[in-house]
């Protein structure tokens, strides 16, 4: 169809490209010349600092349920397969919340911002936690943990298209790595809490409560740090906030040249790109957002189940291996140092090695791994392949957030990476009912069996329909 000139959509005479969309474009051309600062690591660093808290919630549900369990809160399985007083449906009301957070208000960053909306869902994350921590039932907690996933839910799809979007090109599959290490980092940290908190009861509060109450101050203070990070400049010019956006890329330039001592390169040329346009979510199901839709749903409903399978249960499959309730504790603390381990041995690789290739085979990686853990017995061998089974599964986790990220235009890239992680709420929220009923009626082995599955899922999902991303710029790859 002819386009018509027209005030609110003018042209450039020369190349036929919006005036707008040519300016979306040079801001975009300038911004990936960018070297790869100790300020631009910085900005990664704080905006994961939120998103620490984040996975210390996540993480903390599979090491403070054996403490439910033997305070009488919660039972470890159920006679029903939905039953809503075991820890399956703790499980299950995390990643409910977390479906309703990025199903339902997933478009709130590309409404309002990313910066605006990454204190909102920390400061709801913050609450929650708190009210959860001090309830007396079992419907009490499981609905206040259902709160908390809302806030932890919209948190995450805001991070992964924050730190996309405020990085060049070159470095987003590190900058994605260097993300999950600092996010993971938690792990550890709620291992470690856990063991040292969850069998004892300080000062009469049971222990899985205070580990509970360690995150939601952690979070506030976090809320204070976040002041020091600016809106995605991709943001404000796709909001027509021109002027705003040329100001953090001129402040983010003069640092560069500052720690370069050099002047930066000129920036790729734009002419040649396609007119930026804003998308709307019904564009969404046309081609080429369609298939990346379908291939990143089906994507992410398996392997949530296969990650979380292993990650959320990592205490009570050591039970379910004859180890005690206290050394479970403490070899999955150990399990634990290996997640943010793993996104830091990702950062060698991310831009280098094709990002779905490195999905596939990590999801390899899992199969064989969680096959020979469901045979093992000995404390060597069950930390050694859970250790290995993490490496695995942080690789998936960094190759994936910043894969899914890179799909769709920055319009909507909050939204859509919404919807796509909406099915991974869902599968890890079935993961709960799922590995109990498998534990319940097959073991262990059951439960790497469905796991197996899952990864094969992921393996055919990503390597037969997923795009090429690594070294293609976000305009290219929205286009």
């Amino acid at each position: 169809m002819q386009r018509t000139l027209g005030a609110d959509d003018p042209l450039d005479a020369v190349t036929a490209i919006p005036v707008a969309s040519r300016a979306a474009a040079a801001l975009s051309a300038r911004l990936d010349r960018l070297p790869a600062t100790r300020q631009l690591w910085m900005l990664v660093l704080l905006i994961s600092l939120g998103g620490f808290f984040e996975v210390y919630d996540l993480i903390f549900t599979g090491y403070v349920a054996p403490g439910m369990a033997k305070s009488g809160l919660l039972q470890t399985t159920t006679s029903a397969f939905f039953g809503f007083n075991g820890i399956g449906a703790f499980v299950a009301a995390t990643f409910a919340g977390l479906f309703i957070g990025t199903f339902c208000f997933g478009w709130l960053p590309d409404r309002f911002g990313r910066r605006s909306v990454f204190t909102f869902s920390l400061l709801w994350y913050s609450i929650g936690s708190v009210a959860m921590a001090f309830q007396h039932s079992s419907e009490g907690l499981i609905l206040w943990r259902f709160v908390t996933g809302i806030g932890v839910g919209i948190e995450i799809v805001t991070i992964d298209s924050y730190v996309t979007e405020m990085v060049p090109q070159q470095m987003r599959g590190r900058a994605m790595a260097f993300n999950q290490a600092i996010m993971f980092c938690a792990a550890p940290v709620s291992a470690l809490l856990s063991w040292w908190l969850v069998p004892l009861a300080p000062f009469g509060f049971d222990g899985w409560r205070w580990v509970v109450l360690a995150g939601s101050l952690g979070a506030a203070l976090v809320w204070i740090v976040r002041r020091r990070v600016p809106e995605s400049p991709r943001w404000l010019v796709s909001h027509g906030r021109t002027e705003a956006a040329e100001q953090v890329i001129a402040r983010m330039e003069a640092q560069a040249e500052r720690e370069s001592g050099r002047a930066l390169p000129e920036p790729a040329p734009v002419v040649a790109l396609p007119p930026h346009r804003r998308a709307s979510l019904a564009e969404l199901w046309q081609p080429p957002y369609r298939a990346r839709l379908l291939m990143l749903i089906a994507f992410n409903l398996c392997q949530a189940v296969g990650y979380y399978g292993f990650a959320n249960w990592v205490p009570t499959l050591l039970i379910g291996q004859g180890v005690t309730v206290t050394k479970s504790l403490l070899y999955a603390f150990v399990i634990a140092i290996a997640l943010p381990c793993g996104p830091m041995l990702a950062m060698l690789v991310a831009d280098r090695i094709e990002r779905k290739w490195l999905i596939v085979g990590s999801a390899f990686a899992v199969i064989v791994f969680g096959s020979l853990f469901a045979h093992s017995r000995g404390a060597v061998a069950l930390i050694s392949l859970g250790v290995l089974i993490s490496l695995a599964g942080q690789t998936i986790s960094v190759c994936y957030h910043a894969y899914q990220a890179e799909l769709f235009p920055t319009a909507v890239r909050c939204s859509a990476n919404g919807i796509v992680y909406s099915a991974s709420r869902v599968g890890a929220m079935m993961s709960g009912f799922i590995i109990a009923a498998l534990l319940r009626d097959f073991g262990v082995g059951g439960v790497f069996a469905g796991i197996v599955v899952c990864m094969l899922a992921v393996m055919v999902s990503i390597g037969a329909f997923g795009p090429k991303t690594n070294g293609v710029r976000l305009d290219e790859l929205s286009g």
